[in-house]
């Protein structure tokens, strides 16, 4: 197990009248690299066992009605990828034997080795953590949407890791207002910002968080196991995915992406997809449990 210390940075605000709150850390994080080939591997972080609240408060400014109802939810330890999964290491695995189904090495539409991987679906994302875990002996999986909202906030409750609000020297997100779709760029107090209309590299913020992940507020939403629900009555308190008996359910995709706003990039913020979608502001990091060497 390898440790290594990260820290956020104080952005300054182009406007010193509002008070901008951003949250600067530094602690020691756990991780193990899962090699794929000589050249290239996944930094795994461990994401420690806790309790949380799930969800957004009815306070919290832009939330959505499907945030709710806030409900203590017990997660136990497990693993969680850096970064989302990056272009080069989505064709390193689809290089590997098929599973299940065949994966187009080349998917994505803004090309880059270490931007993520998009345009893969759900069930594209379900192979490569397949293909991972047959190769590796150890098993992958999509994070359920309970682990990603306790790995994202990281024992926080802003609204963001970071604070109460975002801007976009932090994330990669719409920070310029849209009239069509009457989009605010900014949060908040949160200044506007740009608006770069494509992905950016996985590590090109300094932001991360206190469990050393980065990218959990916009770059690529990213699909999570479980199908789809209106709200949280009746959803698991174990850390466990929500799952019907529908095969072909809508399912969970969380973090906000660079084609939309703010709002969208919170830790409580929720969407859902078809699992059959691919989209260019959709990815996924992989998921697993601690290896028996640790």
């Amino acid at each position: 197990m390898a440790s290594s210390k990260n820290s956020n940075p104080q952005p300054q605000s182009p406007n010193p009248q509002p008070k901008l709150t951003f949250q600067r850390r530094r602690q020691t994080v756990q991780f193990f690299v899962e090699s794929l080939n000589e050249n290239l591997g996944i930094q795994m972080m461990l994401i420690p066992g806790g309790t949380f609240l799930m969800g957004s408060p009815d306070t919290e400014l832009e939330r959505f009605s499907q945030e709710g109802p806030q409900h203590e939810v017990s997660v136990p330890s497990f693993f969680m990828g850096k970064y989302p999964v990056t272009q080069a290491q989505w064709r390193a695995v689809a290089e590997l034997p098929q599973v299940n189904q065949e994966l187009n090495p080349e998917p994505s539409h803004f090309k880059g080795d270490q931007r993520p991987a998009e345009q893969v679906s759900w069930y594209d994302a379900v192979e490569f953590c397949a293909r991972l875990s047959e190769f590796t002996g150890r098993e992958y999986r999509l994070p359920s949407e309970a682990e990603w909202e306790y790995a994202c906030r990281a024992g926080t409750t802003t609204p963001f890791h970071f604070g109460e609000t975002i801007t976009t020297d932090l994330a990669n997100y719409r920070g310029m207002d849209d009239e069509t779709f009457k989009w605010s760029g900014s949060y908040a107090l949160g200044p506007k910002g740009e608006y770069r209309e494509e992905t950016t590299p996985v590590d090109s913020f300094e932001s991360a968080n206190g469990y050393g992940l980065f990218d959990m507020h916009g770059n690529v939403f990213e699909w999570c196991q479980d199908h789809w629900h209106e709200s949280y009555e009746g959803a698991p308190i174990d850390g466990s995915a929500w799952l019907t008996d529908q095969e072909d359910a809508r399912r969970v995709i969380r973090g906000g992406s660079w084609h939309y706003n703010p709002r969208n990039c919170r830790s409580a913020s929720r969407y859902d997809y078809s699992p059959a979608s691919r989209n260019t502001h959709v990815g996924f990091r992989v998921v697993c449990s601690a290896p028996r060497t640790l």
